[in-house]
């Protein structure tokens, strides 16, 4: 279940088929729900997120539909409309266009209700409350427009009161008056429910009708980049295709500037004069809208390419015994392009696709000082694209921090490219360390590796030790930091750490630690080095 903060105590916004048939229903209170059951899962609600991944699903199901609008929280933000209205045709009709949406949401792990109706609020009403999770209902617009007004009417009044998306309090009064079926609401008189209720009562009654209509807030399609060239005659060589990307991508910068936003993920597009289309993918660290550096990157990338296709070509050569030399990759006009790409009679066509376009924040230039930071971070993103285009979108990684106390634990390897958008303002991080951070060694042992260590006292700072063979006398340390142990992660209790920083008589720097607290946790500590310094 999931639960939020409300007046009185939190309460449960969310419960899945499990904690339902237990009769515990959303709006009860956790206390009372822990009555019914005291082994309920109980996390808290995350309603920003769940709108984000909602929005993301609405723009997902724009394949069957512009017109796509998800639920507001009156609705109960968990689903979104579809007006489907000159659409079903394209997917063979409206019962398999409603088959193959309950079939993608099905692997996407998501159990959904589906209904088909004339007006939002039917769709609504039947999608919750009907019996069957995917239902459509005759069209009005159909040759037999009464009968078909009939069904609906009687599929409507079949449904309880919260069908018409009414205010709590509303739908508390209806009961203690009696009304429990929509049915009951449909055939009463008009003039005592005007009087008695608010108007919410009776328009949300005929919005479900459909004698007024019911606006709806539609997504708006995300922009598309995208831009082509098609060539007079066709091009063969790389560098004229490299030229043509960065022209391409000089052309959309207007467009990224004027959204604020800067390509994340390209596709470069060539057509053969023969039908056969070859695309790259390129991948960047940060958003950028600079056409030279996507042009390098290009570059890299076709390079890495040719790199492969000389490798196999000259063990090719040595195995049919023809010597190490190495095939032209320059023609009459420019250089050639890796064997992967055919261009047999040319290319005649280029485009370049921003398939991801990310957020991308104003910078401030020209003032002295300021724009440090950012630069640095802008310049830390291009040599890791740099990196990535010639070893390989997958060599190329980057310490992410981890909350744990233990140095060991306390970093894990990521893609160099997978970079939260929230850290971006402040990449610099990555590259270099704060000045407020405590001092950690740049490497770091796999395994502490034990050590003999002379110190003037059980709990005092080495004096000598010996390690890997060889005697070390200490010039200088530094420390103790104490690192306690994780109590509850472990289930066994872990001895306690006490870091120091130490350099030899030959200006070589260790990071050493002694496990146990003498007297307290131990009466012999030991010894360990678990990195070095530059």
């Amino acid at each position: 279940m999931l639960a939020q903060e409300a007046s009185g105590g939190p309460r449960i916004s969310a419960a899945n088929a499990a904690a339902e048939a237990l009769r515990i229903n959303v709006g009860d209170g956790v206390s009372d729900a822990r009555v019914k059951a005291q082994f309920l899962q109980v996390e808290a609600a995350d309603p920003k997120s769940d709108a984000a991944a909602l929005k993301h699903l609405a723009l997902w199901a724009m394949r069957y539909t512009p017109s796509v609008a998800p639920f507001d929280k009156e609705n109960g933000a968990d689903g979104f409309f579809l007006d489907i209205s000159g659409a079903a045709s394209l997917f063979g009709g409206e019962d398999k266009l409603i088959a193959d949406l309950a079939h993608r949401l099905e692997r996407f792990g998501l159990s959904a209700r589906l209904a088909l109706a004339d007006t939002p609020g039917m769709a609504w009403a039947l999608s919750r409350f009907h019996s069957s999770s995917r239902i459509i209902l005759p069209s009005l617009a159909d040759a037999d427009v009464l009968e078909n007004k009939t069904l609906a009417e009687k599929a409507l009044a079949d449904l309880p009161i919260g069908a018409l998306r009414l205010a709590p309090a509303t739908r508390k009064t209806l009961r203690r008056l009696g009304f429990k079926r929509v049915g009951a609401l449909i055939d009463a008189p008009r003039a005592p429910f005007a009087a008695r209720f608010e108007a919410e009562l009776l328009k949300r009654l005929d919005q479900a009708l459909g004698r007024v209509p019911e606006p709806l807030v539609f997504l708006s399609p995300p922009p598309s980049y995208r831009k082509i060239i098609r060539l007079i005659e066709p091009i063969l060589t790389q560098d004229t295709i490299i030229a043509l990307s960065k022209r391409l991508m000089r052309s959309l910068v207007f467009a990224l500037r004027r959204d604020g936003v800067g390509a994340r993920q390209l596709r470069l597009a060539l057509y053969r004069v023969d039908g056969e289309v070859f695309s790259f993918d390129l991948g960047l660290a940060m958003p950028t809208r600079d056409f030279e550096h996507v042009g390098r990157l290009l570059a890299l990338k076709l390079e890495r390419l040719g790199s492969q296709d000389l490798l196999s070509a000259r063990a090719k050569r040595m195995r049919s015994g023809k010597g190490r030399d190495f095939p032209r990759t320059w023609g009459k006009f420019g250089k050639t392009l890796p064997e992967a790409i055919d261009a047999d009679f040319g290319f005649e066509a280029v485009s370049l696709d921003i398939t991801l376009a990310e957020r991308m924040d104003p910078r401030q230039s020209g003032l002295a000082g300021v724009s440090g930071d950012s630069d640095r971070a802008a310049r830390c993103a291009a040599l890791i694209d740099g990196l990535r285009q010639r070893l390989g979108p997958r060599s190329v990684k980057r310490l992410a921090p981890v909350e744990s106390h233990l140095p060991e634990k306390a970093e894990t390897s990521r893609d160099a490219a997978d970079v939260p958008p929230s850290w971006r303002s402040s990449w610099t991080s990555s590259c270099a360390r704060p000045a407020s951070a405590r001092l950690r060694p740049p490497l770091l042992l796999r395994r502490a590796e034990p050590a003999q260590v002379v110190a003037l006292m059980p709990e005092g700072a080495p004096r000598r030790f010996h390690w890997r063979g060889e005697m070390h006398a200490v010039a200088l340390a530094q420390g103790p930091e104490r690192i306690a142990a994780e109590w509850w992660r472990e289930r066994k209790p872990q001895p306690t750490r006490d870091y120091y920083l130490v350099e030899n008589e030959e200006g070589r720097r260790f990071w050493l630690y002694r496990e146990g607290l003498y007297g307290r946790e131990t009466v012999s500590p030991r010894w360990f080095v678990h990195g070095f310094f530059a």
